[in-house]
């Protein structure tokens, strides 16, 4: 902890209170400012503490604050990518993404005043993002508050940045690797079928499951993606913004099943309330056709309504690539149908090749078996 100290003083026009440090790398005694009261003295050698803390020092005197709420320095980087965007410095999706992750964290930290933020404030939000999303996410949200500390010094907002020292958290490390079995699959989709959920959700978890489409790529999913009638198996197409990858598949049994009665379903119920005419194209919709926008509250209801605790479902894409090799698929086959775009993000699944390994060497057993006895 770095060494700050008030000293009390009784004057003339009454008690005021010093506040001097030593130097973090000196030793040497400096002074910093005097106030009236001793509340003020407490703060202004608090806020000292965290500065000498995060390895800087006081400004010269010269420098003045201009002290801004997160909320306003936020609306100015905002700005700043604004017009970054419109001389195609930043792409259309890195602007939508960055604004998104800012005015999340402007809904957190908005109304405090930048320079009254903490290195401790920053790391306690990151690892609540942690337990609430994933590694992946906090690592994202800090980022974007990298970039505000930055911005928040140009505009002098505040003279130190808390962040430049906290580092990025290994995702490799942190990375899921929980799938469902077979079994598990199965009671998951049985406990979806209960209750309002069970005309649309079954057909959601196997899309995930059986096809590892992600959630963005199920809420776009429109029924002309969709070809239920051919070559008997049908097939669906699919989009990731995220990548922009696009790939297509011959729908699965289950899965065909379960979109096939969401279909007839919605059919059903607009034929019943005398709606000829929808406003979208969307598989997963209201009646009006309006689409769904999220499902994360039935999600968590049915995954603890059967105990299956810390399940995402972004682990549905991770059920369909473990599965897909340890029913004899290659890496290579799992980076295709996920979708990756390099694979390096296939690793993750190299410690369940050893099914595949042993499915080649039966095979080659049994050829050689075969070509003994002629």
């Amino acid at each position: 902890m770095a060494t700050v100290v008030i000293q009390k003083r009784e004057g003339k026009n009454g008690m005021s209170y010093s506040i001097r440090y030593a130097h973090p790398m000196t030793g040497e005694k400096k002074y910093f400012k005097t106030l009236r009261r001793y509340k003020d003295a407490q703060q202004e050698a608090n806020d000292l503490r965290a500065l000498l803390a995060s390895g800087n020092v006081p400004r010269k005197r010269d420098i003045k604050l201009n002290p801004l709420t997160f909320s306003e320095v936020a609306a100015f980087l905002k700005e700043e990518w604004r017009m970054r965007h419109l001389r195609h410095e930043l792409s259309s999706r890195t602007f939508e993404g960055y604004s998104i992750w800012l005015s999340n964290l402007t809904r957190t930290f908005g109304s405090k005043m930048l320079c009254q933020l903490t290195e401790e404030d920053i790391t306690e939000y990151r690892d609540s993002q942690i337990e609430k999303n994933s590694v992946v996410s906090a690592n994202k949200y800090l980022r974007v508050i990298k970039y505000v500390f930055n911005h928040g010094l140009k505009l002098r907002a505040t003279l130190y940045n808390p962040v430049k020292d906290i580092r990025l958290l290994s995702e490799k490390a942190h990375e899921r690797k929980r799938f469902l079995t077979p079994s598990e699959l199965v009671r998951l989709v049985e406990a979806a079928s209960q209750g309002r959920t069970k005309k649309y959700l079954p057909a959601i978890i196997y899309l995930g499951a059986e096809h590892g489409a992600s959630k963005q790529e199920i809420l776009s999913l429109k029924w002309s993606d969709i070809d239920f009638s051919f070559s008997e198996r049908g097939l669906i197409h699919f989009y990731r913004t995220k990548n922009k990858r696009e790939r297509t598949d011959f729908l699965m049994p289950r899965t065909k099943k379960a979109l096939i009665e969401w279909h007839d379903h919605l059919k059903l119920k607009r034929k019943r309330v005398r709606i000829t005419e929808v406003n979208s194209d969307h598989v997963f919709c209201h009646i009006d056709g309006s689409p769904i926008k999220c499902f994360n509250k039935t999600w968590r209801s049915v995954c603890d309504s059967i105990g299956i605790k810390d399940l995402h479902f972004h682990d549905l894409r991770h059920t369909f690539g473990s599965n897909l090799l340890m029913s004899g698929a290659s890496l290579k086959d799992v980076k295709e149908m996920l979708g990756h775009s390099d694979i390096s993000m296939t690793d993750r699944y190299t410690h369940l090749t050893i099914n595949h390994k042993l499915l080649t060497q039966t095979k080659l057993a049994e050829y050689y078996a075969n070509e003994s006895l002629q």
